[in-house]
């Protein structure tokens, strides 16, 4: 009978972290193992899906009604987490963020369940708070794999935090993209667009790209800024648009649930984040065939982006350098074509298949370390 493992998350809305957990959890099902899904916050509907043969455990992370309540809520929640995975006895369980880690491996401290903890973002750059930084910290030594998303968070960060055999690196895969004959392209929209995708908030940088389309000045005629996505920034957003003067000629629709109807219509696809893990949006702009601008990130854009071969790297929030790239895509259609068609490459070289071999391989090695620890104790 195969080896159960069960995939821990906050939800399963619009996010990079959610769409690898549902993706993966798709995956391991169709290879015949028995999987379920966590998610222990429910306020608002999944956006990914989950095949028919996923387990879904769901409840409700519940904070204190007072003070005094404080600390009995908290071990209430972790005993709630504790139940559930036990009942469905897995033989891992890979948790997905920060803080969800923490909790995940507080909760099953003590059971013997190998946790495989996975940091998404470069942690490096994200601040979650001294009381969960602290946190980290404690409960990480815990976990019998960290899994991050690229060599420098490794070398610099994870391997301080946990032992080196601990930590492995293992990147996001590129999902597979509806055929561009079942994406007809976004309704209404007839000019030509540059486009981001991302979380509206200030890591994701789009407040740059905003005021680096303006200054495109006269070269942006005809074009649109189209940025997909809905985070706390909107508003922050829109009104510098307008302070710009060219809120006429940005468009944010918010999330859409097929970001490939407007990946294969886009000509430019920019990446202005400040930082990032290991970025899902860059990677399925490329495999769609987007002449691609990124960011170069202290980690993640620069281990898929080959500057001026399949795509072009700028400095992490530089304004003037982001301009000038869009105005030479812009300006040249022949290097779009060019960067597109090498972009495409990503399908293969961070395809499911070749990325999931990995986990595979890393999660086997604990199934089978524990299977041989019951039988040693036998």
């Amino acid at each position: 009978m195969p080896e159960r493992l069960l995939l821990a998350t906050g939800s399963l809305t619009a996010g990079g972290a959610e769409r690898v957990c549902s993706e993966m959890a798709n995956w391991w099902c169709g290879q015949g193992r028995h999987v379920a899904v966590m998610t222990t916050e429910n306020a608002y509907p999944d956006h990914y899906s989950l095949a028919r043969g996923v387990r879904r455990i769901t409840f409700d992370w519940q904070l204190p009604r007072t003070r005094l309540h404080i600390p009995w809520q908290h071990v209430k929640n972790k005993l709630t987490v504790r139940r559930a995975v036990l009942e469905f006895s897995p033989g891992a369980v890979i948790s997905f963020m920060d803080t969800n880690n923490v909790r995940t491996l507080i909760a099953l401290a003590g059971t013997g369940v190998p946790v495989i903890a996975c940091e998404r973002t470069d942690p490096r750059h994200h601040d979650i708070g001294l009381y969960w930084s602290f946190m980290r910290r404690v409960t990480y030594p815990l976990c019998s794999a960290l899994v991050v998303q690229t060599e420098a968070v490794a070398a610099s960060w994870a391997r301080r935090v946990v032992p080196a055999h601990k930590v492995a690196v293992i990147p996001n895969f590129v999902r597979d993209l509806p055929p561009r004959s079942a994406c007809p392209g976004p309704q209404g929209v007839s000019s030509p667009y540059v486009l981001a995708v991302g979380r509206l908030d200030a890591q994701k940088g789009h407040d740059l790209l905003i005021r680096a389309f303006a200054a495109l000045g006269e070269v942006r005629t005809g074009w649109r800024l189209v940025i997909l996505g809905e985070g706390k920034e909107r508003k922050n957003l829109e009104r510098l648009a307008s302070s710009l003067g060219i809120q006429d000629s940005v468009l944010m629709p918010g999330v859409v649930p097929e970001p490939a109807h407007w990946l294969y219509k886009a000509p430019i696809f920019v990446l202005p984040s400040r930082y990032e893990g290991f970025p899902n949006a860059l990677l399925e702009a490329m495999a769609a065939g987007c002449a691609v601008i990124a960011a170069d990130c202290p980690s993640g854009p620069a281990e898929i982006v080959k500057n001026d071969h399949n795509g072009i790297l700028v400095p992490t929030e530089d304004v003037p350098a982001l301009c000038a790239a869009m105005k030479r895509l812009i300006l040249a259609k022949d290097l779009r074509d060019h960067l597109g068609r090498n972009a495409a490459h990503v399908s293969s070289t961070f395809s499911q298949h070749t990325i999931m071999q990995a986990w595979d391989s890393l999660v086997d090695h604990y199934l089978q370390r524990r299977e041989y620890d019951a039988v040693s104790r036998q």
